[in-house]
């Protein structure tokens, strides 16, 4: 089994450093709260014209002539539109299942928020609160869902795989990101008890989530579960024979590397991708097939300044002013980052790349320089990744 593929962020779950203008004329840091500062109307015309522009039937014609396989498709805890306030998306969901049969792609759907916060991340739905896993009633919610989405989908042709929970957040990871400071919670007794998951309480989630899911979910297609951070710590789990077509997801990104120690320099980055990325995930394959389900070619390098770790306008920093390099060195140190990763992922079993497009504008918006790098369609129009 090999895959490779692009995730198509911020389409059904938000993120608002890569489509401001959805959070426009509010202070909302992240999808909790950008329905509490707009009326009903205003919010729910946002979200449906939003859903239905930024990505179309177009776009999977387009993703299948750049030469990838799959999509992964980040979806909300209230997909099936049982959490109000919030919208839910399996309408559009059954349409991107739809033009993924027609045009031959295959769909990883990942379960990308929980209620509570998995991880305090903006992404995760809810900056600075990371109490789902302390909650049995949201707990029980998340397996739910996730059975849910194994009946809905499971017998469908373009179906790949469906991705327990993305990015639970453990201890390590939790001190790398800073979470309560790079993420500060607008409710701050909301965030009250917030802190890491651990190995163990995900382990047993897993197990639960696989149980759940095999009901539905056919033997051949995958149960993809994120490794919270911790690449080497899966080897003793889910080998029994029982457990089929389970895939270990890793992300990878170099802006981790560099909040990891790794200069910012070229020849630091490709010995760290050497020495971390692949030797990891070769030893891993082992065990399981590994997907890097997210990575990109971002680097504070071409930024120009040091981006904390991939901190943006929106975290307070200031960005660069200039470029960095010319056209020409720009490509070929992207290529040079690409054709590295690619060869870590080959380790193991293929790579998602996020994300297929942002909105955001680089040119005419300060401080966002090398930002581009995020969106996969420029990546490929400016020459940044090899061609597939």
């Amino acid at each position: 089994m090999h895959v490779k593929g692009v995730n198509l962020g911020n389409w059904l779950v938000l993120e608002k450093w890569m489509s401001p203008a959805v959070f426009e004329g509010t202070d909302a840091e992240d999808e909790y709260w950008l329905p509490e500062q707009l009326s009903r109307e205003v919010y729910e015309a946002r979200i449906r014209i939003h859903r239905s522009e930024y990505i179309t039937e177009r776009d999977f014609v387009t993703i299948r002539k750049m030469g990838m396989e799959a999509v992964r498709i980040p979806v909300p805890y209230f997909v099936f539109g049982d959490r109000e306030p919030f919208i839910g998306c399996v309408e559009e969901l059954d349409k991107a299942f739809n033009w993924a049969e027609k045009y031959d792609l295959k769909i990883l759907l990942d379960l990308h928020t929980a209620p509570l916060g998995q991880n305090g991340f903006d992404n995760g739905g809810i900056c600075g609160v990371c109490r789902w896993s302390k909650s049995p009633e949201e707990i029980e919610f998340v397996l739910h869902v996730l059975e849910r989405l194994a009946e809905r989908y499971g017998s469908r042709k373009g179906l790949w795989g469906i991705e327990v929970l993305n990015e639970p957040i453990t201890e390590r990871a939790w001190k790398l990101f800073d979470v309560p400071n790079r993420y500060p919670a607008k409710d701050l007794k909301m965030a009250e008890d917030s802190g890491p998951n651990t190995l163990e309480f995900l382990r047993e989630f897993y197990l639960n989530a696989y149980d759940r899911m095999r009901k539905y979910l056919p033997e051949e297609k995958y149960v993809v579960i994120h490794d919270g951070f911790e690449l080497l710590s899966w080897k003793d789990f889910m080998q029994e024979e029982k457990y089929v077509n389970v895939v270990l997801d890793t992300h990878q990104y170099l802006m981790m590397a560099e909040s990891d120690g790794c200069p910012q320099e070229l020849d630091s980055y490709l010995s760290y991708i050497r020495d971390h990325y692949e030797k990891e995930i070769r030893e891993m394959e082992a065990y399981f097939p590994v997907i890097c389900g997210e990575w990109c070619l971002f680097n504070s390098l071409v930024c120009g300044c040091d981006t904390k770790g991939g901190q943006s306008v929106l975290n307070g920093m200031e960005g660069s002013g200039k470029e960095a390099f010319s056209d020409k060195e720009k490509r070929e140190i992207y290529l040079a980052l690409a054709e590295a990763q690619l060869n870590a992922w080959n380790q193991g079993s293929g790579y998602f790349y996020w994300s297929y497009k942002l909105l955001t504008d680089t040119v005419n918006e300060q401080g966002w320089i090398g930002w581009d790098s995020w969106d996969f369609g420029r990546c490929m129009d400016f020459g940044w990744f090899p061609e597939q």
